[in-house]
């Protein structure tokens, strides 16, 4: 309750802007013996100051005990008539008290005048009405900016929790297989297998970097810090690659044709890692018929993955979860959906490589 009869800073400054006026109100009323007899000027001077003071803060203490009780938006109408019953009542008042100190003064130059007195009240409530809808405007556009501010970082945080969310979703068959694949190396081949062993690790490394929660460090969240640059994702593609290529040997062939000028490009990261895995998941590697994967850019910016079309015989069964996955991070990063096609025995998935700030 105390706060609401606490000037602040621009309360000090409006009412200091407006002190000025009261010498130029106090002449017109008591005329030329207003500047020549020093103790009127200064018992009227003060007086009205006083007042004056004393208005301005009840005043504003009730306008903002006003917004503390009816702060909603759509009581716009019940805090400019509440503020101004209030207003009006003060206005009268402060006249009729600085009338009171004219007739203690007793000014030659001084003579009560009702029509002096209405017009000075009405000029008053004149500017009671325009100062309330000034206060309300600012208020309201004050309440708006908040609401915006407070809806877009509400659907940025859903937004962050649920990329959050996508990022956990690796295919966890995958290191099931791959250990089951380092069992079997360690027998056969030792060398062969801590070389596997190292991929699995530097592929693991970066699968639990990027699915780090790393909280925003100021109230905006940055979307870009579930970002990574192309370079460090064609690496990780790297290490992927060889796992797969340990279990699937000749059966399949990766190539990389990415000019360096992208190597700085941000994508959503493990993208390469759910196309190439959806690749593999979908068609049969065989030495005689291998799956060939082919991963480029071009001079747009736009990155390509695009595999031989070779239907395993065997129904697979999928929940779609790989390219949905990334349809939904670009369509929650607000970038352009990636382009999936069909087209010459060829499956060609086009992504929008996403420039650095």
């Amino acid at each position: 309750m105390k706060q609401w009869f606490i000037l602040d800073r621009s309360d000090w400054l409006l009412l200091l802007g407006q002190y000025p006026v009261l010498p130029f109100v106090n002449y017109f009323m008591l005329g030329e013996p207003y500047l020549t007899d020093a103790t009127l000027f200064w018992f009227i001077t003060i007086s009205t100051a006083l007042a004056y003071f004393l208005f301005v803060w009840l005043m504003d203490s009730w306008r903002k005990y006003i917004l503390f009780r009816f702060p909603a938006l759509n009581q716009s109408t019940l805090r400019i008539a509440t503020s101004l019953s209030v207003y009006i009542v003060l206005t009268w008042f402060l006249c009729a008290l600085n009338f009171w100190f004219y007739e203690l003064a007793d000014s030659p130059g001084y003579q009560f005048s009702l029509a002096k007195f209405g017009g000075m009240a009405l000029l008053g409530t004149v500017f009671n009405v325009l100062s309330a809808s000034i206060f309300e405007a600012i208020y309201f556009h004050s309440q708006w900016r908040q609401t915006l501010v407070r809806e877009y970082e509400l659907k940025q945080l859903n937004t962050q929790q649920q990329l959050d969310v996508l990022k956990q979703q690796v295919n966890p068959h995958f290191l099931f297989n791959s250990l089951n694949s380092l069992i079997a190396l360690i027998g056969e081949d030792p060398g062969q297998a801590e070389s596997f062993a190292e991929e699995l690790s530097s592929v693991y490394r970066y699968v639990l970097r990027t699915n780090r929660s790393e909280g925003p460090s100021s109230n905006v969240l940055d979307l870009t810090q579930h970002l990574t640059d192309l370079d460090s994702e064609l690496r990780f593609i790297q290490s992927y690659y060889h796992l797969l290529k340990t279990r699937h040997g000749c059966g399949l062939d990766l190539s990389i044709r990415v000019d360096e000028r992208f190597g700085p490009y941000l994508l959503p990261p493990l993208t390469l890692q759910l196309l190439v895995e959806n690749a593999v998941k979908h068609n049969s590697t065989l030495p005689e018929q291998p799956l060939r994967i082919q991963i480029s850019t071009d001079e747009r910016g736009t990155l390509q993955v695009h595999n031989n079309i070779q239907r395993k015989q065997m129904r697979v069964l999928s929940n779609g979860v790989g390219l949905s996955n990334i349809l939904a991070k670009y369509a929650m990063l607000g970038q352009p959906a990636p382009d999936i096609q069909e087209a010459n025995s060829e499956f060609i998935v086009t992504l929008q490589l996403i420039k650095a700030d």
